[in-house]
């Protein structure tokens, strides 16, 4: 079993004192262990230069929420995938679910900001999922293969095997609703086989393909135990110091069981 992934996802939250806080929290519960599993904070584009200073000294990596699909210009409020790269942000989230909805982005905005963090040598975490009505009429696997084959299956085999997928059925997001660890394994089952018949079986097996929506320590062991789920992109449980943490370690558990 290839090793696990847990990003942290903290959204709009957070001063920059609470994010400094957090941040020492999390090191401090980190300092002195080897991980097998990888571990990355996301936080506001504000504090992401105090996220990569603490990173060079800890178990993890910092990641950004978004980037432009434009390499720089006139864009008023964008920030670029070469600004994040100038100061050591390595992963970025994109297509989140709230991106989508809020902000309106379309697959092919997507593609574009895929194509920015390669050519800067960051990690895209490229996000999909379906809508509650989507799996009640049973379109959610239409609607997963369209957000996956719009947004990265461009990609030479290169390229995409220096991205990660990550699963967020919107209708478990900040909902406390959760896809059981069956709805999630068959999920990423169907898009491990997506991957597979687009680049091979290879790539698809190393792929990540991480689970989002409402994960946290109580759930966390059970859908990280599934074969085809390689760790989680965690929402409001990243915000707690313990919690985060305790995902962390069931993410270990299933590694050393394994």
């Amino acid at each position: 079993m290839k090793p696990k992934l847990v990003i942290g996802n903290w959204k709009m939250n957070k001063t920059f004192e609470e994010a400094d806080d957090l941040i020492i929290e999390i090191s401090d519960l980190l300092e002195g262990l080897t991980l097998q599993t990888g571990v990355v904070l996301c936080p506001p584009n504000l504090y992401l230069e105090l996220t990569t200073d603490h990173a060079e000294e800890n178990e993890f990596s910092a990641g950004a929420q978004n980037c432009c699909e434009f390499s720089n210009g006139a864009y008023t409020g964008e920030i670029s995938a070469e600004m994040l790269a100038a100061i050591g942000v390595e992963f970025c989230i994109l297509g989140h679910s709230e991106r989508r909805k809020y902000f309106h982005e379309s697959n092919q905005s997507i593609a574009g900001k895929v194509n920015q963090l390669l050519t800067h040598g960051l990690i895209p975490v490229v996000c999909c999922g379906e809508q509650l009505e989507d799996r009640k009429n049973g379109t959610h696997f239409n609607v997963v293969e369209k957000q996956i084959t719009e947004s990265v299956f461009h990609l030479t085999k290169d390229q995409f095997e220096t991205i990660v997928i990550a699963y967020e059925p919107v209708w478990a997001i900040g909902t406390g609703e959760t896809a059981t660890p069956a709805q999630a394994e068959e999920m990423h089952v169907f898009i491990r086989q997506l991957i597979e018949k687009k680049y091979g079986t290879e790539i698809a097996y190393n792929a990540y393909i991480l689970y989002g929506g409402s994960c946290n320590a109580g759930n966390a062991l059970e859908l990280f135990a599934q074969p085809n789920v390689d760790g989680g992109l965690i929402g409001g449980a990243s915000l707690k110091a313990k919690e985060f943490f305790d995902i962390i370690e069931a993410a270990e558990t299933v590694l050393k069981d394994n």
